[in-house]
């Protein structure tokens, strides 16, 4: 990637976006009540740690739900348990006996068919009596309840004067809320943040507009602050599927500006002989798998073509993603270039690297481990093999593409685990030689949805198969009132000389509490079973978490207590029985990520989910599908189904967009519709000049794909 593309890909925000968008670019102090303190709760809520919070932000901030203020006729039609809203005349105050201090102060209210008592914890009374006088008609909202027998409502969400009616919306919606703004000032300056929003020329292609009755932008973002009925935030609606293709057309556009500046960039050919890949095939103790013929078929073709490859190999755990890496690398050295293999964790990047050691130097390639662990003279040795084409294959993590990591005549990058990095990360690694070919992988299948979603910018290949040998898991259920069986069979286990996995509970979004969780369960088995107990979690120093595995692998330890920190790579094939503590809080994704770490030697292997019970219904499927198949397409399907987009692949990971408005377990036809359409619309316009393009351009800035603006200034 040239200098200057890179540079602009890195650099923040744009001053050519159009102005008309600048009010909504603003921030949230710009509208009409929002102070220093409401900000600083907004930042809370919708900035992030670059930028505060800003008028967008709010405008697609859409509401989560609705409340139904439209008023009964009188009192005796009013719902009881929920919300309520009735004129009635104000009868009578009823002050809490001075005998009881906490007692609330009542007032009663009726019309000609019943009456209802409000009532008041810790009142202002001076306020209640000007504002309620007795004999005063008042219109009032709020939760309608029975409390022995009468009606009551505790602290109305609304008391107003009739000539404020006009005030009260039929429909309110509601907002995902943060401490320091109340829900009425969120339903208003939400609104506020609506009537910024200008008319802007339509970027939507006209038949395709037509056929989906899509309203103007503007018209359906009012429509979605400004909900006509229950169903218009509850449902899935046309107004909603507007922005949401609109986003989604967003996404498509630059994802395919993306791809054509890699392709544009002068590519270079790497064409090998296949002595090396006959070398290392030949070298292997079992048989290529059809898929991974078709794979190491596909990206030799792209290597050869003068484009830059942009790939995704997609493979289930255990589909062999990493002989077809390396098959891809030695490709590359066949043309005298060299190639990187990045991994998300140190660990997994020393296990690549040991695993392709002794296959690399069979065939007279020299390959080198690079992290953040390397320093001083291996460093420099490193790094001096690496800048004079002396070591052919880079291992390592992040620490690849910092500033002093140099070579000679990159040709490949290779990127493990794709959703742990961001494309940011991808496009640097990229920039490290001259029209890179880069190749991304992942072991979490992914829903065809998904996988246009994410990765629309790419080739797709897929292993769908699994190589010879691989027994299939038994998985069972086990309630964790049966804690005692499973240690007692964890035992036997052990003395039949397996190794076991306990993989220790998700606690909640905090590593410091699953690491606690991890660290009580190790206590308790090594009381049992002493020195063959081992511990492994992220907040392990380094070395300590090489020395846990490294045990583990030469089998000194027999049984890993870990937190998910082992979700990804790690292979110990002697490892043939997983515990998962509480399974139920687990995804369907990450449960077949840690399956997938036994059952990868000759013995046969077993998974037991240890459950607590009653199990919620989504729960209960996840566990009886894992019980179901090991395929992971159809889990990541299933996931997709129960779960939606969100958390396919864990919480905890990155690089998977934040789609404010579109749902793409509901959106699969407007994610196709817009990649068809964001194709059509660059081959025809590439360059966005035309008058759809112009607005498309606006478009790019308001959901913020402007990287693709920077891509077409940079030529």
């Amino acid at each position: 990637m040239r200098p200057q593309i890179f540079a602009l890909l890195t650099r923040p925000g744009d001053c050519l976006r159009p102005s008309l968008l600048d009010p909504l670019f603003a921030p949230v102090t710009t509208l009409p009540g929002v102070g220093p303190k409401t900000a600083k709760a907004l930042d809370k809520l919708l900035g992030d740690e670059t930028r505060p919070a800003r008028v967008v932000d709010l405008l697609f901030h859409l509401p989560t739900g609705a409340i139904d203020r439209r008023p009964s006729p009188s009192i005796a039609d009013a719902p009881i348990g929920g919300v309520a809203t009735f004129a009635a005349r104000v009868t009578e105050h009823r002050p809490a006996p001075t005998s009881k201090g906490k007692a609330p102060y009542r007032i009663l209210v009726e019309d000609e068919s019943g009456d209802v008592t409000l009532v008041f914890f810790h009142a202002d009374v001076r306020h209640l009596l000007q504002t309620m006088p007795v004999g005063a008609y008042r219109i009032i909202s709020g939760k309608l309840e029975l409390w022995e027998g009468m009606r009551q409502m505790v602290h109305p969400d609304r008391v107003l004067d009739p000539a404020q009616a006009a005030t009260l919306p039929a429909i309110e919606p509601v907002y995902g809320m943060t401490e320091g703004v109340g829900p009425r000032v969120m339903t208003r300056i939400a609104a506020a943040a609506a009537e910024k929003c200008p008319d802007l020329a339509e970027w939507q292609d006209l038949p395709f507009l037509a056929k989906a009755g899509f309203a103007p932008f503007a018209e359906a973002m009012q429509a979605l602050h400004h909900p006509p009925d229950l169903k218009a935030v509850e449902g899935d609606t046309v107004m909603r599927r507007r922005v949401a293709y609109d986003e989604l057309l967003a996404s498509q556009i630059a994802l395919a500006l993306v791809r054509r500046q890699q392709k544009k960039i002068a590519g270079r050919a790497t064409s090998g002989d296949g002595r090396i890949r006959r070398s290392i095939e030949g070298a292997l103790p079992f048989t290529l798998t059809d898929g991974q013929r078709q794979a190491l078929a596909d990206i030799h073709t792209d290597m050869e073509k003068p484009e830059r490859m942009l790939r995704l190999l997609q493979g289930d755990v255990g589909s062999g993603k990493t002989v077809v890496a390396l098959m891809a690398m030695a490709a590359a050295a066949e043309a005298g270039r060299q190639s990187v293999l990045m991994a998300p964790t140190e660990i997994l990047a020393r296990q690549h690297a040991e695993r392709l050691a002794p296959l690399a130097e069979k065939a007279g390639l020299k390959l080198a481990l690079l992290t953040g662990r390397e320093k001083g003279a291996g460093r420099a040795r490193v790094l001096e093999g690496l800048a004079n084409g002396e070591i052919t294959i880079a291992v390592g993590t992040h620490a690849l593409f910092q500033e002093g990591v140099a070579f000679q005549d990159l040709a490949l990058a290779i990127v493990d685990e794709q959703h742990r990095f961001g494309v940011h990360q991808r496009l640097l690694l990229g920039s490290k030689g001259e029209a890179v070919d880069v190749l991304v992988m992942t072991a979490t299948p992914i829903p065809r949805t998904l996988s246009l979603t994410w990765f629309g910018d790419m080739d797709i290949s897929v292993l769908s198969e699994k190589p010879a040998g691989r027994k299939p898991i038994a998985t069972k259920a086990i309630s964790s009132e049966r804690h005692g069986e499973v240690v007692g069979a964890v035992g036997r286990a052990v003395q039949s000389g397996a190794q076991v996995y306990w993989v220790c509970p998700l606690v909640q979004e905090s590593d410091t509490l699953d690491v606690a969780a991890a660290q009580e369960r190790y206590e308790g088995l090594r009381e049992l079973f002493g020195d063959k107990v081992g511990l492994l979690h992220g907040q392990m120093p380094g070395r300590d978490k090489d020395a846990a595995m490294a045990a583990f692998l030469a089998g000194e330890t027999r049984i890993l207590v870990s937190t998910t920190v082992i979700e990804v790579g790690v292979d110990v094939p002697n490892a043939s029985v997983m515990v998962i503590e509480h399974a139920e809080r687990f995804g369907l994704a990450q449960l077949h990520q840690l399956r997938g770490r036994i059952g990868r030697g000759s013995a046969a292997s077993t998974c037991l989910l240890l459950y607590k019970g009653p199990l919620g219904p989504v729960a209960e499927a996840r566990l009886t599908i894992m019980r179901e198949t090991e395929d992971g397409f159809r889990i990541a399907e299933e996931d997709l189904r129960l779960r939606g987009e969100g958390e396919v692949l864990g919480t905890k990971q990155s690089g998977s967009p934040d789609w404010r408005i579109a749902r793409p377990e509901v959106d699969g036809d407007l994610l196709a519709a817009a990649r068809d359409d964001a194709r059509l619309l660059i081959e025809r316009d590439p360059h966005l000049d035309g008058e759809r393009g112009k607005a498309v351009r606006t478009l790019l800035y308001l959901f913020e794909r402007d990287v693709a603006i920077r891509l077409l200034r940079a030529g």
